[in-house]
């Protein structure tokens, strides 16, 4: 049977999901009484966020026009950003890929970003204008901007609606047409080869690989080895996706399906890691390159007795998201915790919520923050991850921090409010290209600090949402920084430490103590909060002490009584100013990261 792989790769909100969903319809791969919309967005924060966090397989069954029946592999990738990684992983799967352009929006930051990794991995492209059937749609302009962009003739370009169908059975035709069929080596001795490309892990069933099968067949029982960890294993299962698991005979070459291994120990399998027959190997498939974490933050439980739950938890789920990182760290405020490395801010956002969600942990999570490479007085050099560990002032000679080259596509009218904005967040313009339908495409050099401090936000309000955003990693730059440490009631509060610019580390202070004063409960006796920055305090708030009339309950009788009551109270207060401690809850350490 012939057979055809491919992926659906997009800026976010282009309507990846909802052609998937067209697709499966019409193949008839989910039966109508189980179709929903996103359907191969199976987590419940895609569902609620309305965007693809995972890369997800599926084997759809199709007869051409001709006749001839083909089996049709996607794998459905994410459009944001920090998921770019998921997106590189399923390129190395597949001979093809649909590139889908919205018909009301055209060609994103993202678009030419995801482009690149497919022509990197010497994929076929076929490009798509989708959302046709919309009012809004300007097809023939979104066209024009594809041919520019791939350099290709108008015919190239397919046009389709996921919302109603309409295009997409021609869409088949196409990528039959023009997806190279893969083509499996002639293997001796039955041997067999598979690229690991994701995994998850089951209770049940230990890790189960997802894989897209090189050379011969794998079947159950067969005995296979990780070219990588050298752990023999025995095959339990192995199948397809539609788009549900789908135990099958045997998974043939050019296929992609899953194995179940039945291992449960972590740190085995691997994304990349070629897995193969024992008895026979063959050689390693050239892998990925391991995700570079951009925005590290720290990570604990609420009380050091979840310690171990959380390890385990955070074990679990990089088995299910290889692009998170973390190691253990302590902190002689939390404790024992972690620190984790993301991919971005949406990276860390979503990991944490799956933590609660998915392992029932309470968490405190610090201020997130980038990687620093400071120079000591005595020349040796440290990378830090965390603004805990960052020296105090006069403990360093200079500091260096990393920066990203960033493509802003805008409407030309908002070339202005951006200059401004990005000059807030010390962006430098190297580039404008003018993209045509009064559109421009700006070329941003910024530090990588400055995403996180609400730059998302304050482009999509200062152009209405008509910008799009993509970026990447450059070289290391000198920084003139510092760190601004926030103390409670007299004691430093680590996870409120963070590294700031020193021009603006005023304003910082006070915007900090400010957010606290109003998101920290009253105590009995008066609550000091102040900013510090090389050892002078720079901003100050305190919140006034519960107040109780302790007299409320006399009636008539000598003043004196009254007095002592009054008297005996103060010097409860005066005490509790002088040992009282501030137990700081965890709705509160979520308040100060999250922006207003």
């Amino acid at each position: 049977m012939n057979i055809r792989n491919f992926s659906i790769i997009a800026h976010i909100d282009h309507g990846k999901s909802t052609l998937a969903d067209r697709m499966l319809e019409m193949t008839q791969t989910v039966d109508k009484r189980h179709m929903k919309e996103q359907v191969l967005d199976s987590m419940e924060l895609e569902r609620e966020r309305g965007i693809t966090i995972k890369m997800t397989p599926v084997r759809m069954q199709y007869k051409s026009e001709a006749g001839e029946d083909f089996i049709l592999n996607l794998i459905d990738t994410p459009g944001h950003i920090d998921f770019s990684y998921e997106v590189s992983r399923s390129l190395r799967a597949v001979e093809g890929a649909i590139l889908l352009v919205d018909a009301t929006q055209g060609v994103q930051a993202q678009t030419m970003t995801t482009l690149e990794m497919a022509q990197a991995a010497g994929l076929t492209i076929i490009p798509v204008v989708n959302k046709i059937d919309s009012p809004l749609a300007r097809a023939e302009d979104v066209k024009e901007e594809i041919m520019k962009l791939l350099n290709c003739s108008y015919d190239d370009i397919m046009a389709v609606s996921g919302k109603t169908g309409e295009g997409v059975k021609a869409l088949f035709e196409t990528i039959i047409a023009r997806v190279p069929a893969p083509v499996p080596h002639t293997v001796a001795n039955k041997s067999a080869r598979a690229l690991i490309f994701d995994f998850e892990y089951s209770n049940h069933q230990g890790v189960i690989l997802y894989v897209r099968v090189l050379d011969g067949a794998v079947k159950r029982d067969d005995e296979l080895v990780f070219l990588q960890s050298k752990h023999r294993f025995i095959v339990r299962e192995v199948g397809t996706f539609a788009p549900e698991k789908r135990e099958a005979k045997e998974i043939t070459g050019g296929s992609i399906g899953y194995i179940v291994t039945g291992i449960k120990e972590p740190g085995i399998a691997r994304v990349g890691d070629t897995v193969t027959t024992f008895a026979h190997p063959l050689q390693a498939f050239p892998g990925y390159a391991e995700p570079v974490p951009l925005v590290f933050a720290s990570i604990y439980p609420e009380t050091q007795d979840e310690f171990d739950d959380l390890r385990a938890s955070l074990s679990k789920l990089k088995l299910s998201d290889s692009s998170l990182t973390f190691e253990e760290e302590a902190s002689g405020a939390l404790g024992r915790g972690f620190r984790c490395g993301f991919l971005g801010m949406l990276h860390l956002e979503i990991v944490t919520e799956r933590l609660r969600r998915e392992f029932d942990q309470e968490l405190v999570i610090t201020t997130p923050s980038i990687t620093y490479e400071v120079t000591l007085k005595g020349g040796e050099k440290e990378m830090i991850y965390s603004p805990i560990h960052f020296p105090d002032h006069g403990q360093y000679v200079s500091v260096r921090e990393p920066w990203i080259i960033m493509t802003i596509i805008t409407p030309h009218e908002y070339v202005s409010p951006l200059m401004q904005i990005l000059h807030k967040h010390e962006g430098e313009v190297k580039d404008m290209q003018d993209w045509g339908h009064e559109r421009v495409e700006m070329i941003v050099d910024m530090p990588l600090r400055e995403l996180m401090r609400n730059f998302f936000d304050e482009v999509k309000s200062g152009t209405s949402g008509y910008a799009s955003i993509a970026y990447k990693p450059a070289e290391m730059k000198p920084a003139q920084v510092t760190r601004l440490d926030i103390y409670v009631a007299e004691e430093r509060v680590a996870p409120f430490s963070r590294v700031v610019p020193e021009f603006r580390a005023y304003e910082e202070g006070e915007e900090a103590v400010v957010k606290l004063e109003k998101i920290l409960p009253a105590e009995l006796f008066r609550v000091k909060i102040q900013a510090y920055v090389k050892g002078r305090i720079i901003a100050s708030r305190s919140i006034a002490p519960m107040k109780k009339d302790v007299t409320g309950y006399l009636y008539g009788g000598d003043i004196t009584r009254k007095m002592k009551l009054r008297e005996k109270q103060k010097r409860g207060k005066e005490r509790m100013q002088r040992e009282g401690k501030v137990n700081i809850s965890h709705d509160t350490f979520l308040g100060m990261i999250k922006n207003d």
